[in-house]
């Protein structure tokens, strides 16, 4: 393996120059730090982080650990785990993952992840949720992303549902709907009620009566998915639906009402306009015709986490980020 002493003298520089190329490259004239870039990968150097930590050497942030709940077994967060380590490296910090596969197994992903000595802590999950933080976390260099803790006492970069939901409901009422049919995520999990709030808000906004917008919550469980069938037979007997449009909980629950409508011969958007939430990767694109969600903003999410603490932001409670909606065919 190559040696920081043999970057130098590839690249005709001094080892403190090396030094500043890897951990303040800000610091150089971009075309000396192209010369030791050149030589970094020309001599495949990768530099020795923990025997720095171990010497004492560095006072900054060098390393984030990132402790994720669910989020790396996925497919729908895989975006916010990418945007961590790519910001770190962006930054020139290094990152590591553990994963929590249950509740039993906090206790062994903490000594796991506090065993590698990480300078910050990040402390992620799939789908917003309340988190209890393992004690031994309490005190760290700590940032929640995607969820929160139950005092809203630790920093966090959350999605706006509320604000999501709300300019969503806005678009449609823009558009001239009307007869809006609601189907929610459960009333238990913080975004149900987040996004319910702010569809209501805008519908409030709009001098539209209350008994007009027709609403309904999952149960809680992926078993509960099929129920939007039995709802939409009861709202569409004999192919024809009494309400405009249908708005989803999320995208998994607008594929299922697609196979619904379009099974019963009914035209989207002609008939029945479709709204979902969360833009799951490569999906919206698949649908026919394409669905008009909202965005869950987790690159945003990710990248703002690693900042908190490579920039050693003050605490500033949760902080949600933008949700926009992606407008396509299905309205």
């Amino acid at each position: 393996m190559a040696s920081l002493k043999e970057v130098a003298q590839r690249a005709s520089v001094s080892l403190m120059t090396v030094s500043r190329a890897i951990n303040e490259p800000q610091r150089l004239k971009p075309e000396t730090l192209a010369k030791v870039r050149e030589a970094i990968d020309a001599l495949n150097y990768v530099p020795d982080f923990s025997a720095r930590k171990m010497r004492g050497k560095s006072s900054k942030l060098s390393t984030l650990g990132v402790l994720a709940l669910d989020t790396a077994t996925t497919p729908f967060s895989v975006e916010l785990l990418l945007s961590i380590e790519l910001t770190a490296r962006e930054f020139g910090w290094s990152s590591f993952l553990v994963s929590i596969t249950s509740e039993s197994d906090s206790e062994r992903a903490v000594s796991q992840l506090l065993s590698q000595r990480p300078d910050g802590i990040i402390f992620t999950t799939m789908g917003l949720r309340e988190v209890n933080i393992p004690p031994r976390l309490v005190g760290k260099n700590l940032v929640l992303a995607n969820c929160i803790s139950p005092d809203h006492a630790l920093p966090g970069y959350i999605p706006d549902d509320f604000g999501g939901q709300y300019q969503a409901m806005k678009l449609l009422l823009q558009k001239g709907y009307r007869n809006p049919l609601c189907f929610y995520l459960p009333e238990s999990v913080p975004a149900g009620i987040r996004r319910r709030a702010g569809a209501e808000q805008a519908w409030r906004e709009a001098g539209m009566p209350a008994e007009q917008l027709r609403q309904f919550h999952m149960e809680s469980g992926d078993e509960h998915y099929r129920d939007v069938v039995q709802i939409l037979e009861r709202f569409a007997p004999n192919g024809k639906p009494d309400f405009d449009v249908l708005i989803c909980g999320n995208d998994r629950i607008a594929f299922l009402a697609y196979q619904v409508l379009l099974a019963k011969g009914i035209k989207i958007p002609q008939q029945v306009a479709v709204l979902g939430y969360d833009n799951m990767v490569g999906i919206g694109d698949l649908f026919i015709p394409p669905l008009t969600t909202v965005q869950l903003p987790h690159r945003e999410i990710g990248r703002e986490a690693v900042l908190h603490l490579i920039e050693q932001r003050p605490n500033q409670g949760l902080i949600k980020i933008d949700s926009p909606v992606l407008e396509r065919e299905s309205l």
